[in-house]
């Protein structure tokens, strides 16, 4: 598996963000999705990032300036190659690409009947907080945090 960060709108990107929004739609139908715009979201600091296998895009993930922490946003796997790790190695890049650009916190929502990251986040150190930002006051959301090793 290869990382590479890249424009939120290249194709692999807006691919897997497509899939990761008809999936988000089949557990929460006619809600909003929470994307992302490409522009804004990169003017604003965002970082994408495609992990591909055998040059096939496979996997994405992304961080987002959020009042001084890394948010993670856009996490998701191609269902084919689920199982095998991905995610969690996705979360470990995101994490470290957080570090490195000098974030000492890292934060996410995810909704509270995503089954496959609920059982993510905790065993990865993530713990849980009260809802932040725009989630505040939506019962169907979680959110969590963890500490960002210092000088990675």
């Amino acid at each position: 598996m290869i990382f590479r960060i890249e424009s939120a709108a290249s194709p692999a990107a807006q691919s897997l963000m497509a899939a990761l929004d008809d999936d988000i739609l089949s557990r929460y139908p006619g809600e909003p999705t929470n994307g992302i715009d490409a522009a804004d979201f990169e003017a604003s600091g965002g970082v994408f990032v495609v992990c591909y296998v055998d040059d096939v895009p496979a996997a994405c993930g992304a961080i987002r300036p959020f009042e001084g922490s890394a948010e993670i946003k856009r996490m998701y796997v191609v269902p084919a190659l689920r199982g095998r790790g991905l995610a969690r190695a996705m979360l470990a890049f995101l994490e470290s690409e957080a570090a490195r650009r000098g974030y000492a916190r890292a934060i996410l929502e995810t909704g509270r009947a995503m089954t496959e990251p609920l059982t993510l986040y905790r065993p990865e150190g993530w713990r849980e907080i009260p809802v932040f930002g725009q989630y505040v006051g939506d019962p169907k959301s979680i959110c969590f945090e963890k500490p960002l090793p210092r000088g990675s």
